[in-house]
């Protein structure tokens, strides 16, 4: 295993953590924040499985609708939500309808039904719409680098009541785990 194989590895392994990591985040959650940590879970366990390499699993051809379909409908619920709250359910109707318009890039693609997977290769060539990818692209540039800047710690004067903190609370936790599958969707993106 290595190479490009290796790479659609890590990105499973990642997607499949951040989505765990959601999952537990959802349980302790009410309100807003569960339905935002339950859409984030759908995001990383559905990109866990885009990125399975195609020697692991064959997909048939009609898988990729099926991932069109759920992520239509994650992008209608995130609608819904972004009309009412907006915030953080923005970023997440853009992830589901970048991940509905991959689902259909592959599904077009010839020879779909066997090459799947960011960083297998699978994706490169497919085509899709140069202008959207490049659009989706810079638009998940942008949030890794704000999102990466966030998590950036900031000087704090020192005192006798600083204690030790920590390594990451949950904020900073769930900012990271945002940030990686922002990550990533870049990669998948740069792929297609």
């Amino acid at each position: 295993m290595h190479g490009p194989a290796l790479s659609g590895w890590l990105l499973v392994v990642l997607c499949a953590a951040s989505g765990a990591y959601c999952l537990l985040r959802m349980r302790d959650s009410t309100g807003a924040e569960r339905t935002a940590a339950g859409s984030e879970a759908v995001m990383g366990f559905g990109m866990a499985v885009m990125a399975l390499p195609a020697a692991a699993l064959t997909e048939p051809r009609w898988s990729w609708t099926l991932y069109a379909g759920v992520f239509g409908l994650a992008a209608l619920q995130a609608l819904g939500y972004a009309v009412r709250h907006g915030g953080h359910h923005l970023h997440h109707l853009v992830g589901s309808l970048a991940m509905v318009y991959m689902a259909v890039a592959m599904s077009a693609a010839p020879g779909a039904h066997g090459a799947h997977g960011a960083g297998h290769g699978g994706m490169a060539g497919t085509g899709g719409i140069p202008v959207l990818t490049g659009a989706l692209l810079a638009y998940y540039g942008v949030y890794v680098l704000r999102s990466g800047a966030r998590l950036v710690p900031v000087a704090a004067p020192a005192g006798p009541a600083d204690a030790p903190r920590a390594a990451a609370s949950g904020p900073e936790l769930t900012l990271a785990c945002r940030l990686s599958m922002a990550l990533a969707m870049l990669a998948m993106l740069l792929t297609l």
